[in-house]
């Protein structure tokens, strides 16, 4: 079709986004000036509405792109909004109320300076000037690339509305009209705020403030012609000068245009004359007699013109434009007139174009240089809005605009549905009912209950089902009720409700006024609820929907440039509108459930045409078929209608913006129609064009079905077959139902999820390596409920089109204006294509999976599948994490296993198995495989990923990466399932040798740490043993000791493998660390029993194999993976060659184990030494036991390692000094020791003391173990005299037996020379034979005896010493004393010498 004439035709309306997001306003009081009259202030005007756009609302890189004021009146409040189609304004909302005041109809004027926002405020009492900072002094940057912003709103609470330079009481001049309603108001280029007013005599009062930042005083200027002037500019005179009774020339409508230094108020009065004032001049310029202008104006002369409108229009190339309505009972006439100038400062109007309607209401109109857009009520009620080029329309023929209709005033309701979910649809479908009408309903269906009104969508849906269920069952009086009664109860109480509903609805949609941007061509109608937008209709849709009248008078041109083939598609248009118009509700019904129950349509147009002809009492068919006799060629008509509807391309829309683009201008355009409210009118008319695009193809079809049951030969003649007929019918079918699917997801509302669910979603996508597509970022929800296509729309289609618009080389759209229809229609249509269900890409279905609208991405793709064959795969694989979110695991892996056939047909498939490095490590479908495993995994389903993972193996042949790939996942997630018998076979099958060495490390951690050890110690390991070994080994060396049981695991094992040898060294070598490494009591307790089972696995061995070698020191360990010593140099150190090996037999095992024993014990009686036992030596224990009194041990220890006695006696010795010369404390600590040692005997005849026992336990270890030499009593009494403690008599006595001459030698060191005389002269005395047997000499001196002998050595040293001091006599005495002695002694020896010889010669 001929695309021209589209944008020319017909408007749609559509609502803006509060129709479901109530408008919080903040509440301002501007508190009466002076003396204001509460009784005028009572004053009722009817409500109004107004709006302004800013002058750079249009501009591409303007901070007011797409940025306008509207405003509502109602008595005593005004209600200010700002709105931005690219931002979310914040503070955007302000309701002021004026005391004692109501404002006048449109007494709202709003200009912009470079630095201000000024608004010029009039009530029937007072004028204010409000002064706000403008929008580009707001922000630092002139870029708009912030998703919210200030309104300039935000700081009005910081003005003072009492101000008198902002605020003044209108004066009480005389002739100002009281009850006037019109006003006018404008900014001076000198920032004087001038407000105009009618007067009753015909003039102007104008008062004028100074400006806000000059001091001045308010002033009143009335503006009066002069009889002179009369007659000089229009030959007439005021009535009150020619005496006659006419009517009165009081102005009724004002409006102003400044220009340079001066500003022209045009003024309609009564008497039907529009007069020009200059204000600089103070004079009128010029009066024209509108009646000349009207065909039939003679009943018009004596009526007064109350009815009239104007509306002015600049043009900067074409001047100014004067439209003017004239307001004829029955008849409306519109007149545009263009100022001229003349010479001498006179004015005069150029009659441009007189239009005529048939519309009595007129409730607002607006003109641009080339249009009217004009808006009324009509008898019905109905609002009716038009438009037309004035200047390009000889027959004067208006363009239509579709208006929002209001919802149907009744609900059928079948048996099978129910009342409350059915009502509850139709109120919160989006789209019908605003929030303000459904609270107001509530508030009256309760009665006055206090509710909080201040509710989202879904908190106010609940409350409304709550309300309309209590006033129920409020109402029932019996307890027992049949089903249908209660139904019927409850359909009359919802029907209530709708009713109240739709009532509030009807009030909230009167239209106020109209709002025209000539800068974006933008309208907007402003209603007494809400704001809605008027877009451009394509032509089918406005062929479809055209009145009657309009349609007949439409130009076929502007279809095709054929003129049959546009005479066939205006016939075949007419064709679907007489089905379309016989089609009832409940057949409607019947295609639409058809669609949706996954059912056939073209099986539903069948029974639906059958039913037209059942019920064709009007032969509506008749009249159809002799349409069809005048279309030539059906098919090509129908075939063009099909090609225009249909919106499928070949190739994907880009991406992203084009990099070739300054930067500003991708910023500029990231935040184009971004806001809320674009989001929602785009979205609207996506809606809107699929509802009525299904509505046509639902008559196509039918009217398909009409020219088959036809027959060939009555309708298309000769040549045209069947088949032509069949292949378009199967094009236009999913063509219904692409637009069904699209009109759903229109209504559908996305679910408001929280944030930890998407990031979670974020997380498990990630996975998929598509967060950075765009498709899948988390949404941040508005207040307000979104449908999933407006979801679309705001997170990742908005982007796309733009760029795509914007980057077009041969792009209409220019690079620093915006045309709203072009642009809201290039929008449209690009969205259509993004959700085109049989286009390439998935942007949609992706968007929805990445905000988590898996119910409503699962229904979409349910509506999609039966039908659509692209993008197969993706929808397969979407469906699938639909399944696994739902928790329908099998389904999910299906679904997984479904797509697989798809990868490298489908660009969504291609970007999830795109690796990051652009690197392609196995085939496409391995890749995709690899992507669904890693996501189930991370859902946390390790049964599917066992499952799929197996059944992928089959598919992968001699593909051996592939196939250890699968198969440690396999052995993976058996393993994380406790599966482990499983988890052993998956990894003995595992061929690749490095990753079957690492599955078995983390076999073997694992089941450590579940200590589940049984299982990993009867596992066979066929050609693993030395591995698991080396494993279990290198876990034991590098872990910490009394927190893993790696040993106990390694002995386990080699025990359960009859390798005992093997077993016995892992113990050893845990003794040994052991006592290394674990300085604890409880380290102590298990080295004792480590070498315990190392002894008893060498004793189970053959006695010639029962030996191990010795674990090397712990620097030795040969650690896997240890990083290398290196020097101070940096380089690497060579291992040491030289180690040698050292064999530990049975015996050697037994010494450690009574060791570690001994140690046990030590560290049980004293734990201050635990820190010391565990790696000491049997000497170095030896010492430990005697400092810790254990002498009974130290001494065993001693006779098992084969260790003298000697630190065992010397250190008793010395406890026994220390005892000796201890106090109390000492002794009481003693008995803690010498507990600890076995007595030979216990004295009980007198009360022992500690001392007393420790002497007497050292007197019986020197009986109990003698020695050669006699060396330990040599020690413990030179101990005893190095201390110089005397010697106990039983200890002389006991050493005098054995060794006197040592006695004697040891009193000589220590010069103990009394001591040593004495011993000499007892030990003389002994060897002659008195006292002999306490020396130990068995037969004295005799000539019969053996041979006896003296120390002479020794006593030769004594003597000396004692000769050495010859003045100290008692050592004199004590050598006179031994020389006696040996005197003595010589005698008798001689004797006894002689008595030998003599009995030798015998």
């Amino acid at each position: 079709m001929a695309a021209a004439g589209a944008l020319e035709r017909s408007f749609v309306e559509l609502s803006g986004a509060e129709r479901e997001r109530p408008r919080h306003f903040r509440e301002f009081t501007v508190c009466g000036i002076g003396t204001a009259n509460a009784l005028a202030g009572a004053v009722k005007y009817s409500e109004s509405a107004g709006g302004f756009y800013y002058m750079e609302s249009g501009k591409l890189f303007s901070v007011t792109r797409n940025r306008f004021i509207h405003w509502k009146t109602s008595g005593d409040t005004l209600e200010l909004v700002e709105e931005s189609l690219d931002v979310n304004l914040l503070n955007n909302t302000v309701r002021l109320k004026f005391q004692n005041c109501s404002l006048l109809p449109g007494g709202v004027h709003i200009s912009e300076t470079q630095n201000h926002v000024i608004i010029l405020i009039l009530t029937n009492q007072t004028v204010h000037r409000l002064l706000l900072p403008h929008p580009s002094r707001m922000y630092r940057s002139e870029l708009v690339i912030e998703s919210q912003m200030q309104s300039i709103f935000t700081d009005i609470g910081k003005v003072d509305f009492r101000d008198p330079c902002n605020s003044q009481l209108i004066p009480a001049v005389p002739g100002l009209s009281p009850n006037s309603t019109t006003s006018a108001a404008w900014l001076s280029n000198d920032g004087e705020a001038l407000f105009a007013l009618p007067s009753a005599s015909g003039g102007i009062f104008v008062l004028k403030l100074p400006p806000y930042d000059i001091p001045g005083m308010v002033s009143v200027v009335e503006l009066k012609q002069s009889s002179v002037m009369q007659r000089l500019l229009i030959g007439w005179m005021p009535t009150a000068i020619r005496g006659d009774q006419g009517l009165s020339d009081r102005p009724f409508a004002l409006a102003v245009h400044c220009v340079e230094h001066d500003a022209f108020i045009f003024a309609l009065c009564q008497d039907h004359k529009l007069r020009m004032w200059s204000y600089k001049d103070q004079m009128c310029l010029m009066a024209a007699d509108m009646l000349e202008y009207v065909p039939t104006f003679k009943d018009l002369r004596l009526a007064a013109g109350t009815g009239h409108k104007l509306r002015l229009a600049y043009s900067p190339s074409m001047g100014l434009y004067i439209g003017v309505y004239m307001h004829v009972p029955k008849q409306g006439q519109f007149c545009i007139f263009q100022l001229v100038s003349t010479e001498n400062n006179r004015y005069s109007l150029d009659h441009i174009s007189s239009l005529f309607t048939s519309q009595e209401t007129l409730i607002d109109f607006a003109i641009t240089s080339t249009d009217i857009w004009a808006m009324w009520h009509d008898a019905e009620n109905q609002t009716v809005v038009k438009y037309i080029n004035y200047e390009h329309n000889a027959a004067g023929q208006w363009n239509s605009v579709f208006m929002h209709s209001l919802p149907e005033e009744e609900i059928i309701l079948r048996d099978d549905q129910d009342p409350r979910e059915m009502y509850l649809q139709n109120l919160f479908t989006p789209g019908r009912f605003i929030n303000a009408a459904l609270c107001k309903a509530l508030q009256i269906f309760c009665r006055g209950t206090e509710r909080n009104l201040d509710l989202s969508w879904s908190e106010l849906k609940k409350e409304v089902t709550l309300a309309v269920e209590s006033e129920l069952q409020g109402s029932v009086t019996e307890y027992e009720f049949s089903q249908e009664e209660f139904r019927n109860l409850q359909q009359e109480f919802w029907c209530k409700f709708y009713a109240c509903c739709l009532q509030y609805q009807e009030a909230l949609s009167h239209p106020l006024a109209l709002h025209l941007n000539p800068h974006t061509n933008m309208v907007c109608l402003l209603k007494k609820g809400y704001l809605s937008f008027l877009v451009p209709s394509s032509l089918v849709d406005h062929l479809y929907l055209l009145p009657d009248e309009n349609l007949l008078a439409e130009d076929e041109a502007a279809i095709s440039d054929d003129v049959d083939v546009a005479r066939d598609v205006m016939c075949l248009i007419k064709c679907l509108r007489l089905i379309g118009e016989s089609v009832t509700m409940d057949m409607s019904a019947v295609m639409e459930m058809s669609c949706y129950n996954l059912q056939s349509p073209e099986k539903a147009a069948e029974q639906i045409l059958e039913d037209l002809i059942t019920i064709d009492v009007e032969n509506v068919m008749e009249d159809i078929c002799s349409k069809l006799q005048e279309i030539k060629n059906p098919i090509q008509a129908i075939g063009l209608l099909v090609r225009e509807m249909d919106y499928e391309t070949e190739v994907e829309m880009e991406k992203g913006f084009s990099p070739a683009q300054p930067l500003n201008i991708r910023m500029n355009l990231s935040q184009l129609y971004g806001g809320n409210t674009a989001a929602c009118i785009v979205c609207r008319g996506v809606c809107k064009i699929a509802s009525t695009r299904f509505l046509i193809c639902r008559d196509l079809v039918i009217l398909q079905h009409l020219l088959m049951r036809l027959g060939d030969a009555v309708i298309l003649g000769a040549g045209q077959l069947v088949q032509d007929q069949q292949d378009l019918l199967h094009r236009t079918t999913p063509l219904l139902l692409s637009y069904y699917l699209i009109k759903w997801g229109s209504q559908c509302l996305a679910t408001d999820v929280p944030v930890d669910t998407l990031e979670s979603n974020l997380q498990h996508l990630s996975v998929l390596e598509l967060t950075d597509s765009g498709a899948v970022m988390a949404n941040k929800f508005v207040s307000s409920p979104q449908t999933i296509v407006e979801l679309f729309f705001q997170e990742v289609a908005r982007k796309h089109i733009i760029s795509h618009l914007f980057s077009q080389p041969k792009a209409p759209l220019s690079q620093t204006g915006l045309n709203w229809p072009e642009m809201i229609t290039a929008t449209t249509n690009y969205l259509l294509q993004l959700l085109w269900p049989s286009n390439p890409g998935c942007l949609f279905l992706e968007c929805l999976m990445g905000n988590c609208q898996y119910v409503q991405l699962q229904d979409y793709i349910q509506l999609l599948r039966p039908w659509c064959q692209v993008n197969v795969g993706s929808c397969r694989f979407m469906l699938g994490r639909c399944y696994l979110v739902t928790g329908e695991g099998q389904k999910a892996l299906d679904c997984f296993r479904h797509a697989a056939s798809e990868v490298g047909k489908e660009e969504f498939l291609d970007r999830l198995i795109r690796s990051e490095d652009g690197e392609i490590v196995s085939t496409p479908k391995m890749q995709y495989y690899d992507k669904v495993l890693r996501l189930l995994d991370v859902v946390g389903l390790p049964e599917l990923v066992i499952q799929l993972a197996s059944s992928i193996l089959t598919e992968v042949g001699g593909d051996w990466k592939s196939q250890a790939t699968l198969r440690t996942c396999i052995f993976k997630h058996h393993l994380d399932l406790g599966h482990n018998s499983q988890a052993y076979e998956a990894l003995t099958q595992i061929p690749d040798s490095s990753r079957q060495l690492d599955c078995l490390r983390q076999l073997v951690v694992v089941l450590c740490e579940r200590s589940q050890l049984q299982d990993l110690v009867e596992f066979p390991y066929v050609n693993l043993h030395n591995e698991v070994v080396a494993i279990i080994e290198s876990r034991a060396r590098a872990v910490d000791l009394m927190t893993h049981n790696y040993y106990e695991l390694l002995y386990a094992f080699h025990v359960f493998r009859h390798n005992y040898r093997k077993a016995g060294t892992v113990m050893f070598e845990y003794g040994m660390r052991l006592g290394r490494e674990v300085r604890t009591l409880r380290g102590l307790e298990k080295q004792g029993n480590c070498y315990l089972a190392a002894v008893n696995c060498l004793r189970l061995i053959r006695p010639e194999y029962a030996w191990i070698v010795h674990p090397a020191s712990g620097a030795m360990y040969d650690r896997p993976g240890a990083s290398p010593k290196r020097n101070h140099d940096g380089e690497c150190t060579a291992a040491p060659t030289n180690r040698q090996i050292e064999i530990l037999e049975l015996g050697d095992l037994e010494k450690e184990c009574s060791l570690a024993r001994i140690r046990l014990t030590l560290a049980q009686h004293d734990p201050s030494a635990v820190a010391v036992a565990g790696s000491s030596s049997a000497e170095e224990m030896v010492s430990l036991l005697v400092q810790a009194g254990l002498f009974d041990t130290a001494i065993s220890l001693c006779q098992t390692f084969k260790l003298p006695l000697t630190p065992v006696f010397e250190g008793l010795a010395f406890k026994c000094i220390k005892l000796q010369l201890g106090g109390e404390a000492a002794q009481a600590e003693a008995w803690s020791w010498l507990a600890a040692n076995q007595l030979s005997s216990v004295i009980t005849t007198k009360e022992s003391s500690a001392t007393d026992e420790a002497w007497r336990l050292l007197s019986t270890y020197l009986e109990r173990y003698k020695v050669q030499n006699n060396l330990y009593h040599h020690c413990v009494i030179n101990k005893l005299l190095s201390h110089g403690v005397p010697l106990p008599n039983w200890l002389i006595n006991s050493y005098k037996k054995v060794d006197a001459a040592e006695l004697l030698r040891l009193y000589l060191n220590y010069d103990l020379l009394e001591e040593a005389v004495d011993l000499v002269s007892e030990y003389v005395d002994a060897v002659l034979g008195k006292g002999h047997q306490y020396f130990g000499i068995e037969f004295p001196l005799s000539a019969t005896a053996p041979m006896v002998w003296l120390p002479y050595s020794s006593i030769d040293q004594l003597l000396q010493a004692l000769g050495e001091n010859s003045a100290n006599s008692h050592n004199i005495a004590l050598s006179q004393k031994i020389l006696d002695k040996l005197e003595d002694y010589q005698q008798k020896v001689d004797k006894a010498t002689r008595d030998l010889l003599y009995r030798r010669n015998l």
